[in-house]
């Protein structure tokens, strides 16, 4: 009987994953499709290119 609730407590935990997983990937497809063609939406840790500076060659250590 233990066996028989532990194998169902492990399909429903990995139900639940893939349920979360779907969820997961459905607003991340909808980010995707708000940003389809502009830069990365702020606070996704990505800084922009036009931002960096080159380096200066006449400070060399």
């Amino acid at each position: 009987m233990e066996t028989v609730i532990t194998v169902a407590v492990i399909i429903l935990m990995i139900v639940m994953g893939m349920f979360l997983i779907h969820l997961l990937n459905a607003q991340h497809d909808e980010r995707i499709a708000a940003f389809h063609y502009s830069e990365a939406p702020r606070g996704s840790g990505r800084r922009s290119r036009p931002n960096q500076q080159p380096p200066n060659p006449l400070n060399r250590p």
